[in-house]
């Protein structure tokens, strides 16, 4: 395992994230205690620091195991966790962005894992009630008090975070130094706006469901018996990208789940991108950090970007189109190198 800075902060990082949703059996298809102690020794046995847990994972499961597992330990590793989701159904300021949600829910955070502090809070889905500025200050607040050390933003929109970095740069407040998002061979929306966006204001992108929650794998088209799935069902679309990766794999005669996670390892050239990889087993995460050991070529990079490509739609086709190159530079066009 190598590691990395933190958006533009000194915070090194392992260069692949311990996601830890599947850290508790609340929800019915998790691991259990052992378990997830297996995976975490996996994890920090192959150099692994960074782990990546939520106040509502497991109902509270997840962090009271991360906090119990790095135990004394405790500052040798990087614990990211997050605020927003209700714990509190029928309490209207029990979720949100708010700050008095966010104080209530980091303190319960700390409770459970055992510190006096975090590495990385995230905001963890954008709910669209708040402002900018509150959101930006309660944050600020955090780690002014010491609680919190970085801050990041999850599942939000490109232009929330931009207004958000620009308030905190000009303001002198926190800024975030990373985003988290949904991106896989199975969903490449991240590439239109929130990827370029990390790449252009110098911030890491953390990508959770590299594995498109076991879609990838196949495991929905052929389910063993008493499998346990994340998802009652799944559409025809994510079917049909989990049979037709399973027939990749085939043909190169390795897992599905070595595709997956090897072509997500090879976007960290193109992106500043830490994986989040989660499991049910120590084993699982075993054969995923294998993809580490043994990069996949360019050519099948190439060949499952082609496979699974990605319409950018506009205005970024239209603004890379020839004929829109042209009319903005004339016969220059082609002589820029960009």
């Amino acid at each position: 395992m190598r590691y990395r800075l933190l958006g533009r902060t000194g915070l090194r990082v392992s260069e692949i994230a311990l996601g830890t949703m599947t850290f508790g059996e609340d929800w019915g298809w998790g691991a259990s205690r052992a378990e997830s102690g297996r995976i975490f020794e996996a994890f920090a046995g192959a150099g692994g620091t960074f782990v990546d847990t939520a106040c509502n994972y497991t109902n509270g499961t997840s962090e009271r195991f991360v906090g119990e597992l790095v135990g004394a330990d405790r500052d040798h590793f990087v614990i990211a966790t997050k605020f927003t989701l209700t714990t509190r159904r029928n309490d209207p300021n029990g979720g949100g962005n708010s700050r008095k949600n966010l104080t209530r829910t980091l303190e319960a955070s700390l409770r459970r894992l055992g510190t006096d502090y975090v590495d990385l809070l995230w905001l963890h889905m954008w709910d669209g009630t708040a402002a900018v500025a509150e959101v930006v200050r309660a944050l600020d607040d955090q780690v002014r008090a010491g609680k919190v050390l970085h801050v990041g933003i999850s599942d939000t929109p490109a232009w929330v975070v931009a207004q958000a970095v620009t308030l905190a740069e000009e303001r002198g407040w926190t800024p975030f130094c990373a985003v988290q998002g949904e991106y896989s061979l199975a969903e490449r929306a991240v590439e239109r706006d929130l990827l370029p966006m990390c790449a252009s204001l110098g911030l890491t992108f953390t990508a959770w469901g590299v594995l498109g929650g076991g879609v990838l794998t196949g495991r929905y088209n052929d389910p063993g018996p008493g499998e346990p799935l994340r998802y009652g069902t799944v559409g025809d679309r994510a079917l049909d990208r989990g049979a037709r990766i399973r027939a990749l794999a085939a043909q190169r005669e390795v897992s599905p789940l070595r595709l997956a996670v090897g072509w997500m390892l090879a976007q960290r050239d193109r992106w500043p991108l830490i994986p989040i990889l989660g499991a049910r087993s120590a084993a699982q995460l075993r054969e995923a950090l294998t993809a580490q050991d043994e990069p996949l070529g360019a050519a099948d990079v190439d060949a499952l970007s082609e496979a699974f490509g990605i319409d950018l739609g506009f205005p970024h086709d239209f603004l890379s189109s020839d004929g829109v190159r042209e009319l903005i530079h004339g016969d220059t066009a082609a002589l820029l190198d960009r």
